[in-house]
């Protein structure tokens, strides 16, 4: 999992921008609205990995009924160094959901990470957000 925090920061740095205000320039018809990327380690604890079944659940009770409208799910690759100084690697997954509720998205985003933490004893799923505009 440190690692998916240090992959994240990573990406983190690259997608930074000033953010946008509610009406700001976003040219017609797209609107403003707020991209959250939300990484969760694939390590259930003592060498396990969280399995298909088990993320197909979580998906299906606590993430889609949160955000109905549609997302994103891409399998990425985490690495980091443990304390040790050895390199590690783990499976993750990307969630990719773009809000156009700013800050109310906030609690749902609250509530998803905390789902994942009780489930899979994750002490942490990296999160980043930030202002794009979108729209179909």
């Amino acid at each position: 999992m440190r690692g998916l925090v240090a992959t994240a920061a990573l990406l983190a740095l690259t997608a930074c921008t000033a953010p946008r205000t509610a009406a700001s320039t976003c040219p017609a018809p797209l609107k403003s609205a707020i991209e959250v990327d939300l990484f969760f380690g694939g390590d259930a604890g003592h060498g396990r990995a969280v399995s298909d079944a088990e993320w197909a659940s979580f998906m299906a009770e606590e993430v889609t009924p949160r955000f109905p409208d549609g997302l994103s799910v891409i399998d990425v690759a985490g690495q980091y160094r443990e304390p040790s100084g050895r390199m590690a690697q783990e499976k993750t997954k990307l969630i990719v959901v773009v809000v156009f509720d700013a800050p109310a998205h906030l609690s749902r985003v609250q509530a998803v990470i905390a789902a994942y933490d009780r489930r899979h004893g994750q002490n942490r799923v990296f999160r980043t957000e930030h202002a794009v505009c979108a729209g179909s």
